[in-house]
């Protein structure tokens, strides 16, 4: 059984760790900034999203859990307006995938909001992300829209940005 619960101080000083350093490559890989740029928009992601730390209103971080071993994170907020949820970060430790702990977390997260009234949970996966994608379709989620990124040649970081993303091309299409 996967339980989600809040974050405590100490761990969220751990998740801030982790998310700096994922959330900087994936922006790095995937809008084209320079590293040292991509580090500085993921930690102005996380003070601007919790600038009273754990205990910042708007914005729910858990700790998911299997038999009280913390397994990895899961952070949404709640858009009462149309009775939504935004997940901005699911993370399951590389040492516990493929185990399923991953869609009993997401659907406890439903159990959870099913009892506030919310009727969507949205998301954003990189197409790149096909272990996400499968989990996120054999959970019901469909893909409504495409957003497409194109760097203009005043953009930082262009050849390598393409270089990354021909390469996700060539992995993804076979050839005759």
């Amino acid at each position: 059984m996967v339980t989600l619960r809040a974050i405590t101080a100490k761990e969220f000083a751990d998740y801030c760790e982790y998310f700096v350093d994922d959330y900087s490559r994936d922006i790095a890989a995937n809008q084209g900034h320079s590293k040292e740029r991509a580090l500085e928009l993921a930690q102005q992601t996380l003070e601007q999203s919790f600038p009273q730390g754990a205990e910042s209103q708007g914005h729910q971080l858990f700790c998911i859990e299997q038999q009280s071993e913390l397994i990895g994170y899961l952070w949404h907020s709640i858009q009462a307006s149309d009775q939504s949820t935004y997940i901005y970060d699911f993370y399951i430790f590389p040492k516990q995938r493929n185990k399923g702990f991953g869609k009993l977390a997401m659907k406890a997260l439903e159990q959870q909001l099913t009892g506030f009234g919310i009727n969507q949970i949205k998301l954003r996966v990189a197409f790149s992300n096909q272990r996400a994608l499968a989990l996120y379709q054999e959970l019901g989620f469909v893909l409504p829209a495409t957003t497409c990124l194109k760097p203009l040649p005043s953009s930082v970081n262009l050849v390598g940005f393409w270089r990354r993303h021909l390469a996700d091309c060539l992995a993804t299409v076979s050839i005759s």
